[in-house]
């Protein structure tokens, strides 16, 4: 489809189409005692906001398509719930800016959401984003919306969106391409004219991301039929957001979206790909070989026993920074100071990020490298699980500059080398220990605060198990206590038979 502006009856003469962009992104556990505040956030503004999509750059296609309004974009990794002071404060800057562009000349809004922000006190953040944006801008514009597959839809937010969209891979290596889909898709609506319909069904699945990866069976036979249904006559676009669960509000389930000009094509399609999901339920298993944390520690002792190559990866699941965790819990550290085979100074070469703690930090910054140490550190923000955990050892190194962490400090006891930062902080790249003098090549075992493995991580281990650790986001869904979430619900709850699964045309 040609990526021509539509016939403006109005205006013959403006071309081509007039696209703002604004967003907030933060996937958020309402189970993490984190408080996402404005220093989570990276801001752009103006034409900062565009620069950041490498496909809108001047001269390349979608880049020369439109005339692409950048307003005000806000991101954040994952953490705990949005203080409301701030959420407020960034959803004025946004409606501002719109209203500053006259939304009477906007074709469109390309909004960047993740689908899984919580505000503390308040539900379905992204629905009342959308209404607002909705209110201000008129029915006029095509609102178009790139998400993570791990976010929840609800029905308010299906209806201000026209044409929403989201990644097809867990881990997110198509978020990108997801992205410029969602771009591109938004022009050519813009070029034929009209407005899609939506078939929205909500599917009672709540799971989380470590059992729905794409990387196995059944998520990546049920992502792989989407291509397929796009390119049915009458669908535009169809997607499988698995939710989130370390929420706990009534948009938590699993939702099918199917975007096209038919309902009679999108309805069926959507109701069958539903189905499909609903019936492959209990097939889904985590990722990654799962096991306790001593299970884990035994394996990856043996796994170098053996001779098994160089790392041996352990999820501190728990405590996953990228799905929310609050960053600071101590309870695995704690377990592993306290294991010999780890703590002798014969043991192996063993990586533990993270904890932040800002006071511990100081202390570390104000003795030479080098030099012993005794420090308490992390904690501070979420003891629920476990308490501070004194260090001792020597500080064998110091990082500053930092854009998400700040300084960043490591102490070496024994085999241990535990990593300290300034402020929160995801380890999920081979470079993030490499940037701290930690090459992963050289760690008989890494202890990270993560899910299923990102792809560096990934491709570098030599064996891996998913630890499961105690904390905010608990992999025992059941541990955590939902108490809001639509009922009955898979897995919390048993079923006669498949439920209606009907799909509502929006």
């Amino acid at each position: 489809m040609s990526l021509r502006p539509k016939d403006r009856p109005h205006d013959d003469h403006r071309s081509p189409p007039r696209i703002a962009i604004v967003g907030m992104a933060i996937e958020s556990s309402q189970y993490a005692q984190h408080r996402a505040g404005y220093r989570d956030f990276v801001v752009r503004e103006g034409d900062e906001v565009v620069a950041w999509y490498p496909f809108l750059a001047p001269g390349t296609e979608l880049g020369d398509a439109a005339q692409w309004l950048g307003v005000f974009a806000a991101r954040s990794i994952p953490g705990g719930q949005v203080l409301p002071e701030v959420y407020d404060d960034f959803k004025a800057r946004m409606l501002q800016g719109l209203a500053a562009l006259d939304p009477a000349t906007l074709d469109g809004i390309y909004l960047e959401v993740h689908g899984a922000m919580s505000v503390d006190g308040r539900d379905d953040a992204e629905g009342d984003l959308v209404e607002s944006i909705r209110a201000l801008v008129g029915p006029g514009p095509l609102i178009a919306a790139p998400m993570d597959l791990h976010g929840n839809v609800s029905e308010r937010f299906a209806r201000g969106v026209d044409l929403p969209t989201c990644f097809r891979l867990a881990p997110h290596e198509d978020s990108w391409d997801t992205r410029e889909r969602s771009a591109r898709t938004l022009l050519a609506w813009l070029a034929r004219g009209g407005r899609p319909h939506r078939a929205w069904v909500q599917v009672p699945i709540l799971l989380p991301g470590e059992k729905t990866s794409t990387r196995v069976e059944p998520a990546r036979s049920l992502y792989r039929r989407i291509p397929d249904i796009e390119a049915l006559t009458g669908v535009t676009d169809a997607g499988i957001w698995i939710g989130y669960a370390w929420a706990d509000e009534p948009r938590c389930h699993a939702t099918v979206l199917v975007t096209g000009d038919d309902p009679a094509v999108i309805g069926p399609v959507a109701e069958g790909l539903a189905r499909a999901l609903w019936d492959a339920r209990e097939d889904f298993a985590f990722v990654g070989p799962p096991g306790s944390l001593d299970e884990a520690v035994t394996r990856a002792v043996e796994h170098r026993a053996s001779g098994g190559g160089r790392p041996y990866l352990i999820s501190d699941s728990g405590d996953n920074p990228g799905a929310g965790g609050s960053g600071d819990v101590t309870w695995t550290l704690q377990q592993l100071l306290a294991k010999p085979e780890l703590a002798a100074d014969d043991a192996p070469v063993t990586y533990v990020a993270s904890i932040f703690d800002q006071a511990a930090i100081d202390t570390l910054f104000a003795a030479p490298v080098g030099a012993p140490v005794d420090v308490t550190a992390g904690a501070r923000v979420d003891g629920r699980v476990s308490p501070p955990v004194r260090l001792t050892g020597t500080l064998i190194g110091r990082y500053e500059g930092d854009p998400a962490a700040g300084r960043i400090a490591v102490v070496q006891h024994g085999g241990l080398r535990i990593v300290v930062t300034e402020f929160r902080k995801a380890f999920h790249s081979t470079d993030d220990f490499a940037a701290i003098g930690l090459d992963p090549a050289l760690a008989d075992i890494i202890v990270t605060k993560i899910g299923y493995l990102e792809p560096t991580l990934y491709d570098v281990a030599q064996g891996w198990t998913l630890a499961l650790t105690p904390g905010p986001v608990d992999q025992d869904l059941e541990r955590l206590g939902h108490h809001r979430i639509t009922r009955p619900m898979f897995p919390y709850d048993r079923f006669a038979g498949r439920p209606p699964l009907k799909a509502r045309i929006l």
